[in-house]
C-alpha cells in the first residue's frame, strides 16, 4: 500500500504529472497508470504457485523418520546425511542440501512449538552465566556500583 498510496498523493493532492511520478518514484508509466486508473485500496499480491519439487514425494517419508527418531537418544538419532542415503534408496534424484534444508525447517519449527521430531536448545546470555558463576547478590551488586565483575 505503501507505494500505491504513494503514488495517487503525488498526482491527486499534490498535483503532479505522471511524468514527474515516474521520474520521482522509478515506476513504469503503465504502472503507475494502472494504479491512478483503478479505485484499489490494498497493494497487489503476487503469488508464485506451488510446484511440487523432487523431494515433495519423500515429505511423509521424513516426516515419519524424524518422528521416530525424537525418541531415541541423541546419540542414536539418524543424521541428514543417514536420511539422505535412505531415501536415495528409495528412488530421490535430489540434493543433499535439500533434504538438511528440510531437517533443519522442522527443527526451526519445533522451536516454535509446531512439530514433534526435534528438541531446541537453549542458550544462556553473559549475564545468566555471570549470575550462575559468581551468584546473584556479588553479580547484582556490582552492577549497581557500575563495575563489571
Amino acid at each position: 500500500m505503501t507505494m500505491i498510496g504513494k503514488v495517487r498523493r503525488m498526482f491527486f493532492r499534490q498535483k503532479k504529472s505522471v511524468r514527474e511520478i515516474l521520474r520521482l518514484t522509478s515506476l513504469s508509466r503503465n504502472t503507475v497508470r494502472k494504479w491512478l486508473k483503478t479505485p484499489v485500496l490494498e497493494e497487489p499480491r503476487y503469488r508464485r504457485n506451488e510446484v511440487p519439487g523432487k523431494l515433495t514425494a519423500f515429505h511423509e517419508t521424513l516426516k515419519l523418520a524424524l518422528k521416530a527418531d525424537a525418541h531415541r537418544p541423541r546419540h542414536e538419532r539418524r543424521t541428514a546425511c543417514a536420511l539422505f542415503t535412505q531415501i536415495c534408496a528409495e528412488g530421490y534424484a535430489g540434493s543433499y542440501s535439500r533434504v538438511t534444508d528440510f531437517v533443519r525447517a522442522g527443527s526451526r519449527a519445533k522451536s516454535i512449538g509446531r512439530t514433534p521430531w526435534r528438541g531446541t536448545v537453549r542458550r544462556t546470555t553473559t549475564s545468566e552465566r555471570q549470575r550462575r558463576r559468581h551468584g546473584d547478590a556479588r553479580f547484582a551488586q556490582s552492577w549497581s556500583k557500575g563495575r563489571t565483575p
